[in-house]
């Protein structure tokens, strides 16, 4: 933290009329925020990541002003953890009404400011004591045509995996980091809507999802489209481990890859539901990986289990903040193996992953449309108020530890189309943006895209206990691969059964 501003303990700003003399109240913990703070670790950071690339420069009085109020415009971010003793039965968090911190840093600028940055967002956890638990730097990047933070290396760079873009164009990145234990990604991109538009004076109102045209060639889903697939008692198939030796002052942490893909083609809509959506797409792209990747490895086949999360919360101004996503499981089991080396091959038969396509399509309406608890009813059970917290939080993680076999194969986050302009006005509007997961063990990877201009923009994520960065890298090319295998053609529908 020493390349950083130090944080200001005093308040802020007093944000609109009214915010100061906002009285601190306290909440209890909701059942994902209680959970995830008993299983934290030191070694791997419960971090999420959002990375906005603008064009031009915002102004640092009018930006820092703008982010404030627009924190204390959506209060519940205002939050940090009351003081706590492990015999009490639930956490608490304390609604502040003002930052007791200012979470806009200027790193100082140079050839690898953006890289350092990156680095931190997987490793320094904004605190929880301190008000709002997000931290925002601001990167100014260098058109020298050099390169500059383009992620060069490959590991943690932006433009270092498949489909990268190359060079630096200037402008400004904003890295946000959240602590995941107080809210999660969506609700901070909503902040962060709120922040361009007092910044820039244009409507940041959530737009609507397009409508695609429909067009000769496919249908919809087949008739005989078959259940959809539950997780049951299954043990899903673990990531094959490659990583090689590592400084020993490294520690374990997460390395990351981001990048960006073209968005792969779809069989126009004739009307009806889509035969399958980008998000299908995407759930079985990471499966293929996943199966090439162990195939390569020389592990056995197994059921590929993907956790996805679903949010159903409202994009404008009334949208809740926190973690507001509900989880399920795609599963990928007895009908996937009967494809499997037809799958794995090199390149992949399309006429069985069109049949995975729409058997995954089938799956994924049915578990979004269903109801649901966002942890499920164990968790529910874990963080009811009966015993103290501290040890319910022993039994969590002694539970979480005993089940760690059961635990899916990995974690895909489609965050789809950002539905904010995100206009910052002379600064411009994102050309780019990325998120990321925490990617603990024992899952060890995370997968989480968006789609901006028409291109997917992939992070990979993984933990050093499970890859290392050139491993990394290697697995993202493979994604990507992937990826190209789930592209529609008029020949490969004619294959389908």
């Amino acid at each position: 933290m020493t390349a950083l501003q130090p944080a200001r303990r005093e308040p802020a700003g007093d944000g609109p009329p009214g915010a100061v003399g906002r009285t601190v109240r306290r909440i209890p913990f909701p059942v994902v925020d209680e959970i995830t703070r008993h299983c934290l670790t030191a070694d791997e950071p419960e971090t999420v990541h959002i990375e906005v690339h603008l064009p031009g420069r915002p102004d640092p009085a009018r930006l820092r002003a703008a982010f404030r109020e627009a924190l204390c415009r959506h209060p519940r971010i205002l939050m940090r953890q009351a003081p706590h003793r492990w015999w009490r039965r639930r956490y608490a968090w304390e609604l502040t009404g003002v930052p007791d911190v200012d979470p806009v840093v200027y790193p100082p600028p140079g050839p690898d400011a953006l890289d350092r940055a990156r680095e931190r967002a997987l490793a320094d956890l904004p605190p929880l004591d301190a008000s709002p638990p997000v931290r925002l730097e601001v990167i100014e990047r260098v058109a020298d045509g050099s390169g500059e933070g383009a992620g060069d290396d490959g590991g943690s760079g932006a433009d270092g995996g498949p489909g990268g873009t190359g060079g630096s164009g200037g402008g400004t990145v904003l890295l946000i980091t959240i602590n995941h234990t107080a809210l999660d990604g969506p609700a901070c991109l909503r902040v962060l809507a709120t922040a361009a538009q007092l910044y820039g004076g244009a409507d940041n109102s959530p737009a609507a999802p397009p409508v695609r045209a429909a067009g000769p060639g496919a249908g919809g889903p087949p008739q005989d489209a078959p259940p959809p697939g539950g997780r049951g008692l299954v043990r899903p198939v673990r990531i094959a481990a490659d990583r090689g030796p590592r400084p020993a002052a490294r520690g374990t942490g997460n390395g990351m890859l981001i990048t960006e893909l073209p968005v792969p083609a779809r069989p126009p809509r004739t009307g009806g539901p889509a035969a399958y959506t980008v998000n299908d797409q995407l759930l079985v792209a990471t499966c293929l990986m996943v199966a090439r990747w162990n195939r390569l490895h020389g592990r056995p086949s197994g059921p590929v289990v993907i956790t996805m999360p679903v949010d159903d919360r409202p994009r404008g101004t009334d949208m809740p903040i926190g973690n507001g996503t509900r989880l399920v499981s795609v599963g990928f089991g007895a009908t996937e193996r009967q494809d499997a080396a037809l799958l794995t091959a090199e390149p992949p038969d399309p006429a069985a992953v069109a049949r995975l396509l729409r058997a995954t399509a089938a799956r994924t309406r049915s578990l979004k449309s269903a109801p649901g608890s966002q942890l499920g009813l164990g968790a529910s059970l874990l963080t009811a108020p009966v015993l103290p917290a501290g040890l319910r939080g022993a039994v969590t993680r002694a539970l979480r530890t005993a089940a760690a076999p059961l635990a899916s194969t990995t974690l895909l986050s489609n965050i789809g189309r950002i539905p904010y302009p995100l206009d910052f006005g002379d600064a411009g509007r994102p050309t780019a943006v990325w998120f990321s997961a925490p990617a603990r063990m024992p899952r060890g990877l995370t997968v989480t895209t968006v789609s901006v201009g028409g291109r997917i923009q992939l992070a990979l994520r993984w933990s050093h206990a499970l890859l290392d960065d050139t491993a990394g890298a290697r697995l993202g090319t493979l994604f990507a691969q992937s990826l190209a295998a789930t592209s529609w053609t008029p020949e490969t529908e004619g294959d389908v059964p």
